[in-house]
């Protein structure tokens, strides 16, 4: 169980005018991004103090803006604009100034908090001459430094007694936004659980959204009919499915219900912003999300020889980290033993791809086989059929073949012992049988080396057994 505590980025992303006008996006350090707005609104001869105080402004509606994804969240792919209408005042290729940056190298990582809100507070501004704001007064700022304030109580005069500094925030790119992938029935984890956060809040101002009761980021079909009647809500195409139009929608709704980036804002508590699964897990860590990334790893090993196939179960033990290495060798991510959120994409998409080319392996195999019995222009009785479709999955695909022989296994002892639940004899049979299964096509068994596997009457009831499996399609995996 981790806090989603804001992350201060390495790089930002700048659209050179108003949002919705075709302009250039630049991506440039975060701490250049600061030290160039506050050389282009404030002055460097002004008190040290009231240039910390206005800096801290900066930075805190920069990372509101950021955490919120503000932008992200209406559609666009930038994070702030260089336009003070907006957000701040950014000069492309403008110089700086050296006590400038020296201040925005010290409190870069350091923003505002307001109360027991954890996000970045929108720390609204103005110059305080030409324009007056309910914010921070630019100019008002020198004052209160010359009366002796410090940056803290500056601050405080415009936002409130009981805003505070958040010293020291973590330095990366770890913002959790879209997940890269839908989110649909059958997934689980942080992506879930913020969708359930949002949806929730949300249901207040919407009623007409149904409850959702969930609490371990399970997508079930109450999340679905939640999503379902969003997107029937807000005009988008009702697919209960969670895309990255969908996504964002989400998120600005949820940003306006909760005014998070207006002065008057909500705020985001803790208990908020509580994720129940861990950024990265390692040996020893133990808990469902461990149990969900064994059962992709798993069926990506029954798809992939080059994974291998080892006993696991909530603990991430030395069998996991010699899995996830194997993973991460074959898809070029680097190799740790530890799974990280990256990690866990590259997994679902190379999943989802495997079970897409069984799909199409299959289709093949059907249409090679009805192909072959119009072509003899005669009927052919069920183990007719079974021998030339077997014939075309053991020449078309081996390792479906394989999966196909285990899946029929599985399905055997299901129907032969407690369909409700494995007791202790079913289940040494079935580690038995299944192994027996997977020697089969590994050509290991004892029985398999002694004659010719044609003639073998074993190998021929299991390949007649699989071969009606055909019509089930990829169901092996479900």
């Amino acid at each position: 169980m981790s806090i989603r505590y804001p992350i201060v980025p390495n790089m930002i992303v700048v659209h050179l005018g108003a949002p919705n006008v075709n302009a250039r996006d630049i991506t440039i350090p975060f701490t250049s991004y600061i030290s160039n707005v506050a050389a282009s609104e404030l002055y460097p001869t002004w008190p040290k103090n009231a240039l910390i105080a206005n800096i801290y402004a900066i930075i805190s509606f920069t990372m509101n803006r950021l955490y919120n994804e503000w932008y992200k969240s209406k559609g666009y792919n930038f994070d702030v604009t260089s336009l003070p209408a907006y957000d701040q005042t950014y000069t492309e290729n403008r110089s700086t100034y050296e006590n400038i940056d020296n201040i925005v190298q010290e409190i870069f990582n350091n923003y505002v908090m307001k109360g027991d809100s954890i996000q970045p507070y929108f720390t609204s501004y103005c110059d305080g001459r030409k324009t007056t704001c309910n914010g921070l007064s630019q100019w008002g700022t020198v004052s209160l430094s010359n009366q002796g304030k410090t940056p803290l109580q500056i601050l405080k005069y415009y936002y409130g007694n009981d805003i505070s500094i958040k010293y020291d925030a973590e330095v990366g790119d770890g913002i959790l936004g879209y997940p890269g992938y839908d989110v649909g029935l059958g997934s689980f984890g942080n992506p879930v659980l913020l969708i359930e956060r949002d949806l929730k809040r949300i249901r207040y101002n919407y009623p007409a959204i149904p409850q959702i009761t969930d609490t371990l980021g399970i997508y079930t079909t109450e999340v679905e009919n939640a999503v379902r009647k969003f997107q029937e809500i807000f005009s988008l195409n009702v697919t209960g499915i969670v895309n990255k139009a969908t996504w964002y929608k989400i998120k600005y709704i949820y940003n306006s219900v909760k005014k998070l980036g207006e002065l008057s804002s909500e705020g985001l508590t803790e208990d908020e912003a509580t994720l129940l699964y861990s950024d990265k897990l390692s040996l020893g860590t133990t808990g469902i999300d461990v149990e969900y990334i064994h059962y992709f790893l798993d069926a990506l090993a029954f798809m992939d020889p080059d994974i291998p196939r080892l006993q696991t179960n909530s603990i991430y033990s030395e069998n996991t980290v010699t899995m996830v290495k194997a993973f991460q060798k074959k898809y070029k991510l680097p190799v740790t033993g530890e799974f990280t959120y990256n990690d866990f994409k590259t997994l679902i998409d190379i999943y989802n791809k495997k079970v897409q080319a069984y799909e199409q392996e299959i289709d093949k195999i059907t249409e090679n086989v009805v192909e072959k019995i119009k072509s003899c222009n005669r009927q052919f009785n069920v183990e007719e059929i079974q021998d030339l479709v077997e014939k075309e999955i053991s020449v078309y695909s081996w390792e479906l073949a394989k999966a196909f022989t285990i899946y029929r296994y599985t399905h055997a002892l299901q129907r032969d012992g407690d369909t409700t639940a494995l007791n202790a004899k079913l289940a040494s049979k079935y580690k038995s049988l299944m192994e027996r299964a997977w020697n089969i096509y590994e050509c290991t068994s004892e029985d398999i080396q002694q004659e010719n596997a044609n003639k073998n009457a074993y190998l021929l009831s299991t390949q007649a057994d699989y071969a009606a499996c055909v019509e089930r399609r990829y169901a092996f995996l479900l």
